[in-house]
């Protein structure tokens, strides 16, 4: 079955039941017809019964289920949560700012190896999590010192989008397909790259392009980005299906919940930002 999310075009692929192994033209276990090296050998009808490995033995690969994808998911999660909550309430507010710049950086390059190797460990992706929480903590004491509740509200904001879009693929209300994936993926490469350009504009130009400045603008630029991300969640939600319907390794669930974890983070920060605009009015 031919994926509809991109990133089963390089490694996933490679993941499936059978790989590696010689296949049944039916594409399912190995072919048990070969002799078995260093067992012995016997005459026709004598052959030893327990010499070969029977075809209904259970495969030495575990393959991933939506429990998997599930605790690994809600692991990662928590680790970051842990992380941001110590960093609030356990760090100075000086100390936890020093440590945000620094964390964000090696999480970012972190991330990028994540992403482009297709690592699935439980090491990298906790890593990652941790990480990040520690960035998280700190940007929310702040936007919270600044606006009491705001922190909360953005936390139900991110859920009830998460729920939603979670509903919304289960019912198959929208459906991922290639031209879906591709629309999205070009949004999202849209929005970083307006991201950058405001970025550099504002060395040149006070707000640069009015995308953060708080104005009109910047509503409508933050509640497009939090269109593409929750459209995003439809991409992740869709790879965990895919992986489970390929067959893949137990383990790629550190990879889904990887991704999982990114997406909502982006989507948290933005409901975020959205919130303080509305708070300055």
């Amino acid at each position: 079955m031919p994926s509809s999310n991109p990133v089963f075009g390089r490694g996933l692929q490679n993941t499936g039941p059978g790989h590696g192994q010689q296949s049944t033209p039916w594409g399912g276990a190995p072919q048990y017809g070969a002799p078995q090296y260093g067992a012995p050998q016997y005459g026709y009808g004598t052959q030893d019964p327990y010499a070969a490995q029977s075809p209904y033995a259970p495969p030495t690969t575990r393959y991933m289920t939506m429990d998997d994808v599930v605790q690994k998911t809600g692991l990662s999660f928590l680790v970051t949560v842990l992380s941001a909550a110590v960093t609030w309430a356990l760090l100075p507010q000086e100390l936890a700012f020093g440590l945000a710049l620094p964390a964000v950086l090696v999480a970012l390059v972190l991330g990028l190896v994540i992403s482009f190797k297709q690592i699935a460990n439980p090491v990298a992706t906790l890593s990652y999590g941790a990480l990040y929480g520690i960035a998280l903590g700190a940007i929310s004491e702040a936007f919270n010192a600044i606006y009491p509740g705001i922190v909360m509200q953005a936390l139900v904001g991110t859920f009830g989008v998460f729920a939603g879009m979670l509903v919304v693929y289960k019912t198959g209300a929208i459906r991922v397909t290639p031209k879906l994936t591709r629309w999205i993926v070009g949004a999202m490469f849209g929005v970083l790259a307006l991201v950058l350009v405001n970025l550099v504009a504002g060395f040149f130009i006070p707000g640069g392009l009015g995308l953060r400045d708080g104005g009109t603008l910047s509503i409508i630029f933050s509640l497009v980005v939090i269109g593409v991300a929750a459209f995003s969640l439809l991409l992740d939600f869709d790879m965990a299906d895919e992986a489970i319907r390929r067959g893949a390794p137990a383990k790629f669930a550190w990879y889904i919940a990887f991704g999982l974890l990114i997406t909502v983070v982006w989507l948290y920060l933005e409901i975020l930002r959205l919130l303080s605009y509305f708070q300055n009015d």
